[in-house]
């Protein structure tokens, strides 16, 4: 009898044994449809030798539905699932959710039918048909697509269409994609700039190559990775950037369609399912030549992939925190060696792993050291606020104040760079110091004076701010302590009354088209000061903004995190970045209470040499990342002595290992998360143990309750 080895989209479950039809054809790698008991199962046949399982005979065999109408999944992508699986202790049916997002992708119908506004405002508007309305202003998509973006029941959209305000739109979705055309404009180069475009270029075609393109910001890296991607263009493959965040796809296809004459395929959590559809098939039948995307792109199957490249590899938001905890830059590596092509982590900050990986000889480097254009590096000085104090009730410091002026007068543009959200990070009461927390979790509220709301940036959880303290009765008591990017950007408002300002956060661009919009403004001269967070630190080019002003640099140095000092200097000079890099000088003003600081010296000094090698003595010396290895085991749940007792039975069976030592547990810093309480222990081990089989074998040993969760984080960067 003809059998398969089926993994299903079902992590609950391991690889399973289906009968194959005598008039199926099924290979490894083959998309399938397998009965559960009444359900039916999107499933991935497989290698048997690769996934041992128990034995079942063949008169238990149920017989396979059918398969899907797309490519089998590749080799070389199958391998990587099974070690993203294995490194990352993950189920392989999770890895696999990520190479087929969704069904409707795989076998959705040719046509849709989504719904855009009408304009029309029907004539019995109640708070949710309001709500709605205002949410999906300008959006379109399917009912349960845009009723998921107002977070509204379908029926209330269903009410909509019924009353005039929205209209059905039929979509193709299999339409033609443009062409990029690698000859379309081709860049003026510098002598450095097409020194390491030939190298990237040589090196498509020839196998698997790991590539550093360490270049200063405003030195020009894309323009020359996108010479990379013209040579694998005209030898026919496909070419995969990878973007930290999905509010710099925006400014990316700009640059793309500027230099190959049309939009590269997007792939992000923005894209409707039309979009999504039309995306996935074009890339597994190589019809998309060049995708950009967030990190999860990285795990779609092209059909032949020929160059992958992670843009702003330094970036902490490459690694994901929930599902499977990998993270992409070190997966992308990984790819390109079982695809056998080259790999460009392109960085003017690049991380501490990554310098390692050069100096060790794993990875090349490609050097860019001097801006494009003849401009000039900013100026960076720090600003003492022990000395420079800022006046009573506000942030900024009266020398910064004043460059803020000096620049509007001027008529150029400003960035203050604050790296907290909100309005205030605290609010509590005056009269009997009640602070307000979030009720699931151990994080207080943060007061968001915009949206008139307090909100957990952990949780989602909402609440309007009180007329009244909930503790004590008093009125008018409620006091926000702390400074976010609207309490700045109030500030601002006061100081320069006249100042067209913009705020830039998660909270105002959530999506490319608002990214778009915001970059319009920015090139049209229609924004005077820009006060952001890390989302304006990377990817944007604006020849007008000549000073940039750090609020509060010591910010990020607080807390016991491996990498706060790495990721303060990478984040403060990433954001120094974004000034003169026209024909304009720029100047870049650090407000710290501790100038002396390594950090804030290095970045006064331009001594980046010395602070990374300070950096990798320190953990060197501390056997750490990528000295060392690290995994974090979190025991959670709604029981706080569940959590408790499951994390101790854990610590109490802990191997003793030699080069691997166990802390813990303990509870997490963030004790609470989403109603579940958390305790965590931290394994600390020898770079050359295998970590994952001794913590495998150790939780194997352990049986805890169903209302228990137990997740493992290899190479953790959050140590929340």
């Amino acid at each position: 009898m003809n059998r398969a080895r089926v993994v299903t989209l079902n992590a609950a479950l391991g690889p399973l044994d289906y009968r194959v039809p005598d008039d199926m054809h099924v290979e490894p790698g083959t998309v399938l449809v397998a009965p559960l008991g009444p359900r039916q199962l999107l499933g991935v046949a497989w290698e048997p030798e690769r996934l041992p399982t128990e034995e079942v005979g063949d008169n238990r065999l149920r017989p396979i539905i059918g398969t899907l109408d797309v490519p089998p999944i590749a080799t070389p992508l199958r391998r990587l699932a099974e070690w993203t699986a294995d490194y990352y202790l993950s189920p392989l049916a999770s890895v696999l959710r990520m190479i087929l997002p969704s069904s409707s992708a795989l076998e959705g119908p040719r046509q849709l039918t989504e719904y855009r506004p009408t304009g029309f405002q029907p004539d019995r508007m109640t708070p949710q048909r309001l709500k709605a309305l205002a949410a999906i202003e300008g959006r379109q998509g399917t009912v349960r697509e845009l009723a998921d973006h107002a977070e509204v029941s379908d029926a209330v959209m269903r009410g909509l269409v019924n009353a005039g305000a929205l209209e059905s739109v039929a979509v193709e979705a299999d339409r033609p994609l443009p062409v990029p055309d690698p000859e379309f404009a081709p860049p003026e180069l510098n002598e450095e700039q097409v020194e390491a475009a030939a190298s990237l270029s040589f090196a498509i075609g020839k196998g698997f190559d790991p590539v550093l393109l360490d270049g200063v910001t405003g030195s020009g890296k894309t323009e020359v990775y996108f010479e990379a991607i013209a040579e694998c263009l005209r030898q026919g493959k496909q070419a995969l950037v990878l973007l930290p965040e999905i509010a710099l796809t925006e400014p990316f296809l700009k640059r793309f369609t500027s230099r190959f004459g049309c939009e590269p395929v997007a792939w992000h959590s923005d894209l409707r399912s039309s979009q999504r559809r039309r995306a996935w098939r074009a890339i597994v039948s190589g019809e998309a030549k060049v995708t950009v995307g967030a990190r999860s792109s990285l795990f779609l199957p092209y059909a032949k992939l020929g160059l992958i490249v992670v843009d702003e590899a330094h970036e902490p938001s490459f690694k994901q925190e929930e599902g499977v905890p990998y993270h992409a830059r070190d997966v992308a590596v990984m790819r390109g060696k079982f695809e056998d092509v080259p790999v460009i982590l392109s960085s003017a900050t690049p991380a501490i792993e990554t310098r390692h990986m050069v100096e060790i000889g794993r990875y090349r480097e490609v050097t860019l050291s001097r801006r494009f254009a003849g401009a000039s590096m900013p100026e960076i000085r720090a600003i003492n606020l022990t000395e420079d104090p800022p006046l009573r009730g506000r942030w900024l410091a009266p020398s910064l104040v004043a460059e803020l002026k000096a620049n509007l007068e001027r008529g150029e543009q400003s960035l203050l760079f604050l790296n907290r959200r909100g309005f205030a990070p605290l609010t509590l009461c005056r009269h009997c110091g009640h602070r307000f927390q979030c009720p699931n979790c151990t994080a207080w509220m943060v007061e968001h004076r915009l949206m008139a709301r307090l909100a957990c940036h952990h949780c989602g959880h909402v609440m309007p701010p009180p007329k009244v303290c909930p503790e004590c009765g008093e009125e008018d008591s409620l006091v926000a302590c702390g400074p976010g990017v609207e309490r700045i950007a109030d500030e601002v408002a006061a100081l320069f009354p006249d100042a067209r300002t913009a705020i830039v956060t998660s909270d105002t661009i959530w999506s490319p088209a608002r990214a778009a919009e915001f970059v319009a403004q920015m090139e049209a001269g229609a924004i005077d000061i820009v006060i952001g967070t890390q989302l304006v630190t990377k990817g944007y080019h604006f020849p007008n903004l000549t000073l940039v002003g750090v609020v509060d640099a010591d910010l990020g140095l607080a807390g016991g995190d491996l990498r706060a000092a790495e990721r303060s200097f990478q984040q403060i000079q990433q954001v120094a970045g974004r000034a003169g890099r026209g024909d304009k000088p720029g100047r870049v003003l650090v407000q710290t209470h501790d100038p002396e600081a390594p950090v804030i010296a290095a970045l006064v000094s331009g001594d980046a040499p010395g602070f990374y090698a300070a950096e990798t003595e320190a953990r060197r010396d501390a056997a750490m990342p990528p000295f060392g290895r690290l995994a974090a085991i979190v025991v959670s749940a709604e029981d706080s002595s569940q959590a408790d007792s499951v994390a101790r039975r854990i610590g109490n069976a802990a191997p003793k290992v030699d080069g691997m030592a166990v802390f813990g547990p303990a509870p997490a810093p963030l004790a609470m998360l989403r109603g579940r309480h958390r305790q965590r222990l931290l394994v600390h081990a020898a770079r050359s143990l295998d970590v994952q089989d001794v913590i495998r074998d150790w939780l194997a040993k352990i049986e805890w309750s169903p209302k228990v969760r137990v997740s493992v984080d290899v190479d953790p960067y959050s140590f929340l």
